[in-house]
């Protein structure tokens, strides 16, 4: 009798039939091929708009009077946006869906870029940057969720690839139209009138095309509509078990589970360490290389933004590669065995090839940036820059879900928190670094830097099962 009681199953919880079409992740492959693209387009659409303002840095100082240091916040503000912003966007959609989410975040974020474009003085455009990113930190967040609400973990792979083309490729575009704005003598707030357009389009297409994705606020419904249609208000969610907690005491653990799980786990805050460190150096590109290409090779603001463009391509040969060599090698290790029993180290592969091609690129691009030496040879080490951040990012990303899996928006949430910090911060001193020290030591520094971190997914690679059987939050596999 005990035995019954334990394996019984609740009549009146409301959940999904083995092929229910109302799953996600049964849902037509076009259909939710189409959400990640979308998922990717609405990361690209944050990421573009944190960097948009570098291409008309000169305007906005000979504007508002500004010193190189705060042109430069207007990048940093807006990423400092994104430290704040997952912190609430996540755990809000866990209580309230995807959809509901985006709906409430993206016209709030056009209406700070209309702030922006209107903005009289220095304080106003900081401030609505500030406010934009921490509203445009919500596709950031949300939209590797949606992705992750839609696939299996043997698909999940090449979904997340397009979607981590985002924070590379948006910030690579940024400073392109920023800088042919300026070039063509278009007054400075048009940039700003653009990012709206941007974002009211991007709005209109997730009220029409973006249905909710989040499979408990699916069974809500569901159970909703049960209790509305038989009178039985004894159906329920699983989601309502949970939601008899008061609001307050639920957003209470969402908030501090990120930095107690950062806290009481190496893996993690090595991965956190390298990735906030790659992510930084990214945003410190869009100071640095004015003092390359403008200084030393005395290019105009449009030109100036077409020097990102091999990073763009970088980041999209590190994806195929990707695609056609390291992810069939982690479908090939599944079908051998239980989805459950494939070790999560498997994903170190792809961060072990990129690493030290990471650290390469900075002495190939600081030892090439005399104005004797051809641009093409500092610019083209933005090639392997793009492949080199993707390879690292894409095997950093999966392992960090591997590991924690129930637990993985939290450490997603944290890792995302201290990336972010680390974007807004080096813009600030990239531009004296580079002045002080020349290209050739600024980038010898960050090289070394990038060589002591080399070890990090080999050493995770050697030790990673040991931690994790002493982790408190990593599931052990079984």
């Amino acid at each position: 009798m005990a035995q019954d009681n334990v394996t019984s199953v609740d009549p009146y919880l409301v959940q999904f039939a083995p092929d229910d079409k109302e799953n996600p992740k049964n849902w037509s492959r076009r259909k939710r091929w189409y959400l990640t693209y979308f998922a990717g387009l609405l990361g690209f659409n944050a990421t573009f708009a944190s960097s948009a303002p570098s291409g008309i840095a000169t305007q906005l100082m000979a504007q508002f009077k500004l010193s190189e240091e705060v042109a430069a916040l207007t990048i940093s503000v807006f990423v400092a946006g994104y430290c704040v912003g997952p912190l609430f966007w996540g755990p809000l959609s866990e209580q309230y869906g995807r959809r509901l989410i985006f709906l409430v975040t993206f016209p709030v974020y056009a209406c700070f870029q209309v702030g922006c474009a209107l903005s009289k003085n220095t304080a106003s455009i900081i401030i609505f940057r500030l406010l934009g990113g921490l509203f445009a930190a919500a596709p950031l967040t949300n939209s590797g969720a949606l992705i992750s609400d839609v696939w299996d973990a043997k698909t999940r792979g090449k979904a997340l690839a397009l979607f981590t083309l985002a924070p590379f490729v948006g910030p690579a575009f940024g400073p392109l139209v920023g800088g042919y704005i300026a070039q063509s003598g278009t007054p400075w707030p048009w940039l700003f009138w653009v990012l709206t357009a941007f974002a009211t389009v991007c709005f209109v297409f997730i009220y029409f095309t973006l249905p909710e994705t989040y499979a408990p606020i699916i069974l809500l419904h569901k159970a909703e509509q049960l209790r509305l249609k038989t009178g039985d208000h004894r159906y329920h969610a699983p989601l309502e078990l949970v939601q008899a907690k008061q609001l307050h005491k639920r957003l209470e653990e969402s908030l501090t589970r990120p930095s107690k799980i950062l806290i009481c786990e190496p893996m993690l805050i090595a991965v956190t360490a390298y990735m906030s460190f790659i992510y930084g150096c990214v945003y410190l590109l869009f100071e640095a290389y004015p003092v390359v290409f403008t200084v030393g090779h005395g290019f105009q603001p449009g030109l100036l933004g077409l020097t990102y463009l091999p990073l763009v391509a970088g980041s999209i040969t590190g994806v195929f590669g990707y695609l056609l060599i390291f992810h069939p090698q982690y479908e090939a290790a599944m079908n051998r065995h239980k989805a459950g029993l494939v070790s999560p180290e498997i994903r170190l592969n792809l961060a072990m090839s990129g690493a030290p091609l990471f650290a390469i690129t900075f002495f190939w691009f600081g030892w090439t940036s005399y104005p004797s030496i051809s641009y093409w040879a500092p610019m083209m080490a933005g090639a392997l820059m793009g492949l080199s951040s993707i390879w690292i990012f894409l095997a950093l990303f999966n392992y960090i879900i591997d590991v924690y899996l129930i637990a993985a928006a939290s450490a997603l949430a944290a890792n995302t928190v201290f990336r972010s910090a680390a974007g807004a911060v080096f813009p600030l001193f990239a531009s004296q670094m580079y002045t002080a020290l020349d290209p050739r030591w600024a980038s010898t520094l960050l090289g070394c830097i990038a060589c002591l971190m080399i070890p990090i997914p080999i050493v995770l690679k050697r030790y990673g099962p040991i931690l994790r059987a002493r982790s408190r939050f990593a599931p052990a596999l079984v």
